[in-house]
């Protein structure tokens, strides 16, 4: 699958990171442990080099895994030793150990979508279990109209994303308390959801037509009964969980025949700032109509580094929250995920807003 990745082409490319934008400019001393692994492992950094390509990682047989292993150690050893002399690089360091921390998501969901596609179906997470939902009434929050300020403004680290912090006009809506659950995705489709393109976007019934989409990724019916596909295994479809591994189109298109719509990524940031609010943590990424763009008085760092966030605030959609994939500490109010709308490997859903007039 184009967007996932071998776990050592993972571990490789974190590495590359601290070695790159850490070890070669700031070590006087430092030796890039191959030539090779640079083009191997850059991932989209394109002032730094070439690269292989993206969707061909998962060919590549060697370096090994014990050569990654290797890798891994040698660029470890020469962090310690450089940060052990220079008190300096707080900042970068923490933006390398942060990028570490997405692609432990990342990890998590291109391994899945690995063993999923195995047609043994083989356990990935022995005894996993998903998150039990929130028992909270299933309601839509009525908010006024409001100024509110949206981003990143406390001390502690943020992506550059997710400022600068400015006000942002919201207008009167209400938000759903519970996020959808499969249940109600059951429903969508037994009425033909999948078959009416009156509910979809344009590009996004060509997406549903193309990929033969009939249910969420990972369901599959076996003998008239719902199963989904998890890191525990495939299990029977549970109507109480909240539904996960939908693209933006499919969700875009339930909340159309729910009578309702996606939130934007101010009116869920709005809300989440409601103590009624708490599904946040451990569920899945959800789906907003917010199109992934700079705030007012965002400027990319200079260099390389600059390429983090910037050069994709085109053609994606945002996503808020988090998934039950996400370390902990990327579970902020400000934190901006961001995916193309066909997307569906990741841990997405959605809950429903409307209108209040």
């Amino acid at each position: 699958m184009p967007d996932a990745s071998p776990a050592k082409w993972h571990r490789a490319h974190t590495s590359w990171f601290f070695e790159q934008f850490v070890l070669v400019p700031h070590m006087a001393d430092y030796q890039p442990f191959s030539r090779e692994f640079s083009y191997l492992f850059n991932s989209y950094y394109e002032t730094v080099g070439a690269r292989h390509p993206r969707f061909a990682r998962g060919l590549i047989t060697r370096p090994g895994v014990a050569d990654v292993d290797a890798y891994r150690a040698y660029v470890d050893d020469a962090m310690a030793r450089l940060l052990a002399t220079d008190g300096g690089l707080g900042d970068l360091v923490t933006l390398g150990l942060h990028h570490e921390q997405q692609h432990q998501e990342l990890l998590v969901t291109d391994m899945l979508h690995g063993f999923a596609e195995n047609p043994l179906l083989p356990t990935m997470i022995p005894g996993w279990q998903a998150p039990e939902p929130s028992l909270v009434p299933d309601e839509m929050i009525a908010f006024d109209r409001r100024l509110i300020q949206v981003g990143h403004s406390e001390p502690s680290f943020a992506f550059d994303n997710e400022g600068p912090p400015h006000e942002a006009l919201v207008l009167p809506f209400k938000l759903g308390r519970r996020l959808v659950r499969n249940a109600a995705w059951l429903e969508f489709m037994a009425d033909g959801g999948y078959r009416t393109p009156t509910l979809w976007m344009s590009d996004g019934w060509s997406a549903a037509v193309d990929g033969g989409w009939q249910a969420p990724l990972h369901w599959r019916q076996r003998d008239g009964i719902w199963l989904q596909f998890g890191p525990g295994g495939e299990v029977a479809l549970n109507p109480d969980k909240a539904v996960r591994h939908v693209s933006w189109y499919e969700a875009d298109a339930f909340a159309r025949w729910a009578g309702a719509r996606l939130p934007t990524e101010f009116e869920w940031e709005s809300a989440y700032r409601d103590p009624r609010f708490a599904e946040l943590d451990g569920h899945v990424w959800q789906w907003t109509n917010s199109a992934y763009l700079p705030y007012p008085g965002f400027r990319p760092v200079e260099g390389a580094i600059g390429e983090y966030n910037g050069k994709f605030m085109i053609n994606t959609m945002v996503l808020r929250g988090s998934s039950m994939a996400t370390p902990p500490g990327h579970a902020r109010l400000t934190y901006r995920n961001f995916f193309h709308p066909e997307k569906r490997w990741q841990f997405t859903g959605l809950r429903l807003a409307a209108d209040l007039s």
